[in-house]
């Protein structure tokens, strides 16, 4: 009989060696994400964590997960993706601390058509300083190579974070009429709205290489400035008193967000001439005539987390806050009614 050559994974599009070398490359950015609780390193089947070291007598835990949507495409295309892993930390552990939790670990999920080491490498290690700078482990992960799935260096991300609380801590929580929201400025356009953005972009004839026409630096750099992190100071202000709730400022704006951590018959109303709208969103309303209503449906226009806390503590929180390096905004006040009402206009 004539034995014919078989064929390998390698040779079908899947180099297990380029996974291994991977795991091996990213293992001391994991290290330096190491805190109380976790108990081992990457590679087993799953991720242990001692709920009791971290310090938690009766923890109940809170779990997110998410992505960073079609900023993806900006960074496929522009090449620069040391920061997305940023962006996919901070989109599930700025959920988690709305809910009253500090994030504990993070696992991340990597996919792409033909796995190139390097570039994998930058984006974990960006996945890493996130968890670092928000005192969450990263803990594991998945990497899937999948030709024929993803095409010319295309590749996915997803994160799922797991955080707790001692029972009795969750948010929202007491809620009033009266409270004052505190807003927390953003770093840019975040995560979110990315589709509109790159539409904008396409019928400004500009290109990801082009001058930015808001700031210095390119245009695709620009618009890949990392989610801002907030659970240190989030979590500061809460641990002080007198914080009720938390709205992550994501996709919906302040418009849909906000209404989340409020309790039935009570609303939100804003003053938007107290906000400072950042440049890129005036050049993004102005490129794209964008209406301001679809802008507050659509972005976080400035505001990437707002407070609800009470009146006799706002100063303080303010304060706290400030002092924790967050640019705070008196928004307005939690009232009868339902929804957000805007007072004036965007600057």
């Amino acid at each position: 009989m004539t034995q014919r050559n078989g064929l390998s994974y390698a040779e079908a599009g899947v180099d297990i060696d380029a996974g291994n070398a991977l795991v091996e490359r990213i293992k001391p950015a994991a290290a330096t994400t190491q805190r109380p609780g976790t108990m081992a390193g990457l590679g087993g089947f799953g991720a242990l964590f001692d709920l009791k070291a971290a310090g938690y007598a009766d923890p109940i835990l809170v779990a997110a997960t998410d992505g960073v949507g079609t900023k993806l495409r900006i960074a496929i295309d522009t090449g620069h993706v040391d920061t997305i892993g940023i962006d996919l930390v901070a989109m599930c552990v700025n959920d988690l601390v709305c809910q009253g939790a500090e994030p504990l670990f993070f696992l991340d999920y990597f996919a792409t058509g033909k796995l190139e080491v390097e570039q994998a490498a930058r984006i974990v290690e960006g996945i890493a300083k996130g968890c670092a700078d928000t005192g969450t482990a990263l803990v594991g992960g998945e990497t899937a190579e999948m030709p024929g799935m993803y095409h010319g260096g295309d590749f996915d991300l997803a994160g799922f974070a797991v955080g707790a609380m001692e029972r009795g801590g969750a948010l929202p929580a007491g809620v009033l009429g009266g409270d004052v929201l505190l807003g927390l400025t953003s770093d840019g356009v975040h995560s979110n709205g990315y589709s509109l953005v790159r539409r904008i972009v396409e019928l400004s004839g500009l290109g990801w290489d082009a001058d930015c026409p808001f700031g210095p630096g390119s245009l695709g750099a620009a618009l890949l400035e990392p989610t801002r992190l907030y659970v240190k100071p989030a979590l500061a202000a809460v641990r002080a008193g007198g914080v009720h709730a938390l709205a992550h400022i994501t996709g919906g704006g302040l418009t849909e967000n906000l209404p989340r951590v409020l309790p039935a018959g009570l609303g939100a109303r804003i003053d938007l001439g107290a906000m400072a709208l950042p440049p890129v969103f005036g050049w993004l309303r102005e490129t794209g005539g964008v209406s301001e209503a679809e802008m507050l449906k659509t972005f976080n226009c400035g505001i990437g987390m707002v407070l609800a806390v009470a009146e006799d503590r706002a100063e303080a929180l303010t304060g706290l806050l400030g002092a924790a390096g967050e640019t705070v905004v008196q928004l307005g006040r939690v009232e009868a009614g339902q929804g957000v009402s805007y007072e004036g206009g965007l600057a």
